[in-house]
C-alpha cells in the first residue's frame, strides 16, 4: 500500500524531477520506494505535466536502454508505467521468446490475469537491477486492463514477451520486482550471459546450473 500524500506534493515532486533536461535518474534496488506500491492516479498530476512526465519516462527508458519503465524506477510513487519494445533480435530468438515489436504506450493504473494455464520462462533483467539477470517463469498469456494517458480504457489481451514486459511493469507498480519471482539458481551476470547463456530458450542454462523449467 502506497504511504497516502497530498495532489500537490506528487505534483511538486514530479516538476523537481523534470527541472533538468534529458534522462530521469533511476532507482536502484535497495530504496524504499520500489517497494511501497503506488498510489492509483487519479488527477495528482494535471494534464500538461502528466505528457511531460510521460515524455520523461520515454527519454529515460531509451536512453537506458530498456523496453519498459515505471514511475516508482525514478522515484514516483504513482501508478504509471511505459513501455516500447523494437524487438531487434535475431529470427531465431523472436520466435523462441515470442518477441514481436510493441509501439510506444503508456499504462495508467494497470492490473493484469493470467489467460490459460500456460508458463514461459526466459532470462529477464531490470534497469533497478543493473548487471544481473535472471530465469523468470511468468504467465504466457495475460489480460491487461486500466488506462491510457488520455484515461481511455485499455482491456487488451498480451501474448509471449509483450506479456512479459506488462507483468514485469505492471509489478512494479505494486512493490515487486522480478528478482521475487526468479528461479535463484539461474542469477547470472551480464557477462556470464554474453559468454553463457544467449541461446533462444534457457533449457541449456537450467541444466548447467541446476534449476527445473515450467
Amino acid at each position: 500500500m502506497a504511504t497516502p500524500r497530498g495532489h500537490a506534493s506528487l505534483a511538486e515532486q514530479v516538476e523537481e524531477l523534470l527541472a533538468t533536461d534529458g534522462p530521469l535518474p533511476i532507482v536502484a534496488a535497495g530504496d524504499p520506494v520500489l517497494r511501497r506500491g503506488t498510489e492509483r492516479f487519479d488527477g495528482q498530476l494535471d494534464p500538461a505535466l502528466l505528457a511531460r512526465f510521460v515524455e520523461a519516462l520515454r527519454v529515460t527508458m531509451h536512453a537506458a536502454p530498456g523496453v519498459g519503465l515505471a514511475a516508482p524506477q525514478v522515484g514516483v510513487g504513482l501508478r504509471i508505467a511505459v513501455i516500447e519494445d523494437p524487438a531487434p533480435v535475431p529470427e531465431e530468438i523472436r520466435v523462441a521468446r515470442g518477441r514481436e515489436r510493441q509501439p510506444f504506450r503508456v499504462l495508467v493504473n494497470p492490473s493484469y490475469e493470467p489467460v490459460g494455464p500456460a508458463r514461459a520462462a526466459f532470462f529477464e533483467g531490470c534497469l533497478s537491477v543493473p548487471g544481473w539477470q535472471a530465469v523468470v517463469a511468468r504467465h504466457a498469456q495475460v489480460r491487461l486492463t486500466g488506462e491510457d494517458e488520455y484515461g481511455r480504457p485499455v482491456d487488451e489481451v498480451f501474448s509471449g514477451w509483450p506479456a512479459r514486459i506488462v507483468q514485469h511493469e505492471t509489478d512494479h507498480l505494486d512493490g515487486t520486482l522480478y528478482l521475487d519471482r526468479a528461479e535463484p539458481r539461474s542469477l547470472s551476470s551480464n557477462e556470464a550471459m554474453a559468454r553463457l547463456w544467449t541461446q533462444p530458450t534457457p533449457e541449456e542454462a537450467a541444466r548447467a546450473l541446476g534449476f527445473r523449467l515450467p
